[in-house]
């Protein structure tokens, strides 16, 4: 077999950039870091666009579509771009206005509360004799009001008169503005001119890519980019439809905290599996200084809501437009959480999705072509 120059030289690099790579390892891993680290305001933008460009793109579709007026045609993406925004900031501020007043007062509330409790587990414990009275006089001396006063005072305050602590809270803060204005500006510049980085993006992949890879690598993204999209609207749509029927659930029931409890319920439902526990918790802790019973009571009628959001609202929803298995789906977000946290968890299922619909269509191209060839 004859060996050719251009092999040897080929294979002389290849073992040269591997060298490098396991010699230099630690310096390049810190490299790419610090690349990341600085490109994490265009992630973020990028991130920013593909959201508000769902909003976007069902604005355009309705706005003046029959129309062949020049100025509304110019007029349309800066409209629809701005509505997109606005709607978005105004889903925000509801949530913060909602949510966090009223779980301020009810976390006041529960440490107001809170030493009564505490004094009337002691009594009761005295009285069935669960533990030694030593140990129940002891308890009952404390004064548990001063007690949680102090414990109060040292998380709000305690850590505020470190100079440090200020300075590094207020340089992280300003270090949050900046990468929040730059990745909005970002995604400002390409939700503008996103027809025309898009045909960009097509035409460098057609140059510079064998016509089956390009072919292949497009159908991949495209194939991401359905079952993303579709999980953002069914997951919206469903958090919705859950946080209203929760909402008017406790206002016939006549539980406190309704249209708060409401919005945080909608608000975790984003999460998928775990959300509804979350929500379930932090409203039953909310609702508990009120009224023990009624706490009782709302976790008796979310356990029922859950189950009929579980097996009518969600398949219906989201599971049909993903065509994902529930099996899947909770292996998918118990991988994606133990990997990236909670990031993990809203990006395994349509990346799940993705793969398991990219393999399911290989499997039927590989059946329909092997019964095409016995047929023949």
């Amino acid at each position: 077999m004859k060996i050719e120059w251009k092999t040897c030289f080929k294979v002389g690099v290849s073992i040269f950039i591997l060298y490098l790579c396991i010699n230099y390892s630690p310096i390049a891993v810190h490299f790419i870091k610090t690349i990341f680290k600085a490109a994490t305001p265009l992630f973020l933008g990028g991130v920013i666009a593909y959201l508000v460009n769902i909003l976007m793109s069902l604005y355009e579709r309705h706005y003046f579509p029959k129309s062949t007026n020049l100025y509304v045609r110019k007029s349309k993406r800066p409209v629809c771009m701005i509505a997109a925004f606005i709607t978005l900031l105004a889903i925000l501020v509801l949530i913060i206005c909602l949510i966090f007043p009223q779980l301020a007062s009810c976390v006041s509330l529960i440490f107001a509360s809170l030493p009564n409790v505490i004094n009337t587990i002691i009594a009761n414990l005295d009285k069935i004799n669960v533990i030694p009275e030593d140990i129940v006089a002891a308890l009952s001396s404390i004064d548990w009001q001063s007690k949680i006063g102090q414990i109060a005072n040292m998380l709000t305050s305690g850590a505020g008169n470190v100079m440090g602590f200020v300075i590094s809270t207020v340089s992280s803060v300003f270090s949050g503005v900046m990468t929040t204005f730059i990745s909005f500006i970002f995604s400002i510049y390409l939700l503008s001119g996103k027809e025309k980085l898009l045909r960009q993006f097509d035409c460098v992949m057609n140059h510079y890519l064998p016509k089956r890879w390009y072919e292949k690598i497009i159908y991949v993204l495209s194939v991401f980019h359905d079952c993303f999209r579709r999980y953002i609207i069914g997951q919206c749509t469903e958090a919705v439809i859950l946080g209203l029927l929760c909402a008017t659930g406790m206002f016939i029931l006549k539980l406190p905290y309704a249209a708060m409890v409401g919005t945080l319920i909608a608000f975790t439902a984003l999460i998928p599996v775990a959300g509804a526990y979350i929500g379930a918790a932090v409203g039953a802790l909310m609702i508990f200084p009120v009224s023990p019973i009624k706490a009782l009571i709302f976790i008796i009628y979310l356990s029922a809501l859950q189950q009929f959001e579980g097996n009518i609202i969600y398949p219906r929803v989201v599971g049909s437009s993903m065509g994902l298995p529930g099996i899947w789906v909770l292996a998918a977000v118990t991988v994606g959480g133990g990997i990236m946290g909670i990031l993990g968890i809203l990006l395994s299922v349509p990346v799940a999705a993705s793969l398991y619909r990219l393999l399911k269509n290989d499997v039927n191209r590989r059946d329909s072509l092997t019964v095409q060839q016995t047929s023949e």
